[in-house]
């Protein structure tokens, strides 16, 4: 494989706590969480450019120049138009705003080659696109199709009692990524990790067409990157309203007062409903905040 010398990212592994907030900060796909630590999973796809780099909150990547396989703008814009437009947009405003003219013209002449616009919503979506090398669970990928009747009777039949709700996966905020395409404009569920397993009916009566993320107030780690994913959803995805369930228990306030301040903070404004849940399975409160 032919390398030349330019700039490409280096990943500290001590350094990284695997937030997975760097993946969200490169559109072009070159990092992947493996076995809980951001690797560089493709050196064609790095453009060397750091926009991942503001997106560590532990300073466990930087810029350097090396021996690296040259960037490929074909190969990312192929991977890219998979996530959607709001993913295309972000990588075309992160050329743009660092002066990658050549770049930007490739990148504008190959979407034009492709037709993008037009590529079936479930082909771009599939996990089988995903990287080989990374890792599954942090691919983003929506399937509506299976709760419509696509998928087989006998499965179907089998899941009746207990339908899912879910449309789209990874669902845990540090995973989630805010621009894949089942966020823009949805209603948007925040919940406490627990109000699943103590809500019967939280799939048929609140996730239902909701999309979903998930957090612990009290045990997860590196929280200020939940503010910002939140703020992305709101002004970037757009979405129509976020609701937040949390437990009755005194740390789960904190999920809340996260999202109101999170949304006092964008750009934009949407209207947030706030519930309460008790453990013992009952909605102890309701209310517009």
């Amino acid at each position: 494989m032919n390398t030349v010398t330019r700039k490409i990212i280096e990943i500290d592994e001590d350094l990284c706590n695997g937030c997975g907030e760097c993946i969200t900060g490169c559109p072009e796909g070159a990092i992947q969480l493996v076995d809980g630590k951001a690797r560089l999973v493709s050196e064609f796809y790095c453009d060397g450019l750091g926009a991942c780099v503001g997106e560590c909150p532990t300073g466990a990547i930087r810029v350097i120049e090396r021996e690296a396989a040259p960037y490929d703008e074909r190969s990312v814009i192929q991977n890219i138009a998979r996530q959607g437009p709001a993913a295309v947009q972000q990588h075309l405003d992160h050329l743009k705003d660092h002066g990658e003219t050549d770049l930007l013209a490739q990148a504008h002449r190959f979407l034009g080659e492709m037709d993008w616009r037009k590529m079936d919503r479930r082909e771009m979506d599939s996990p089988t696109d995903a990287l080989a090398c990374g890792c599954p669970g942090s691919q983003s990928r929506s399937f509506e199709s299976t709760k419509s009747g696509a998928s087989c009777p006998s499965a179907q039949a089998e899941a009746a009692t207990t339908p899912s709700a879910l449309t789209h996966w990874p669902v845990q905020l540090h995973l989630l990524n805010p621009l894949a395409p089942h966020y823009q404009g949805s209603d948007f569920l925040l919940a406490a990790d627990c109000v699943a397993y103590a809500l019967g009916d939280f799939h048929s009566k609140h996730l239902k067409n909701r999309t979903l993320g998930i957090a612990c107030p009290k045990l997860d780690q590196g929280q200020e990157i939940y503010s910002e994913k939140l703020r992305a959803l709101v002004e970037r995805a757009k979405i129509n309203t976020l609701t937040v369930m949390i437990m009755q228990v005194p740390c789960c306030q904190g999920l809340l007062k996260m999202a109101v301040e999170a949304v006092r903070g964008s750009s934009r404004k949407v209207p947030i409903k706030a519930l309460v849940v008790g453990v013992e399975g009952e909605i102890l409160k309701e209310e517009w905040v």
